[in-house]
C-alpha cells in the first residue's frame, strides 16, 4: 500500500501531465485512505482536477461547479502547504471558473488555466 505522499505525488504528478482522471484518484486514495490534517487541501486538488476532466468530457456544468466547490476549500490554505504552491494553484482555479461561466460552449475554454502544481517545492 502507497503511502498518502506517495499518492499524492503520484496525483500531482498525473495533474501536472494532464491526465486529470488519473490525478483525481490517487488524490481520492490519499483524501480517503488516511487522516489527514490538511484533507480539505487534498479534496480541493480533487475537484480541481475532476474540473478539468469534466472539460475535456465536454461537461461544462460538471466543470462549473467542480471549480466553484474547490475554491473555498483551497482558500483555507493561502500559505504553501506540503510544497504545494496553494496560492498560485487557488488563483487559477478562480481564473479557470470565471472562464468556464463566461463561455457559452466547452470548447472555448482557455486551456492555458491550468496550473503547473509543485510538491514538496518542486514540479513533479
Amino acid at each position: 500500500m502507497k503511502s498518502p505522499e506517495d499518492l499524492i505525488r503520484i496525483g500531482i504528478s498525473s495533474f501536472n501531465k494532464g491526465d486529470f482522471y488519473d490525478a483525481h484518484e490517487y488524490l481520492e486514495d490519499a483524501w480517503s485512505d488516511y487522516r489527514l490534517s490538511d484533507a480539505k487541501l487534498i479534496q480541493g486538488l480533487i475537484q480541481l482536477a475532476v474540473g478539468y476532466f469534466h472539460i475535456t468530457n465536454l461537461n461544462i456544468n460538471g466543470a462549473r461547479g467542480l471549480f466553484k466547490k474547490c475554491i473555498p476549500k483551497l482558500e483555507l490554505f493561502e500559505q504553501n502547504q506540503r510544497g504545494i504552491n496553494v496560492k498560485e494553484v487557488l488563483g487559477v482555479a478562480r481564473k479557470a471558473y470565471e472562464n468556464v461561466v463566461s463561455i457559452e460552449d466547452v470548447k472555448e475554454f482557455d486551456w492555458t488555466i491550468v496550473p503547473r502544481i509543485e510538491y514538496g517545492g518542486e514540479v513533479v
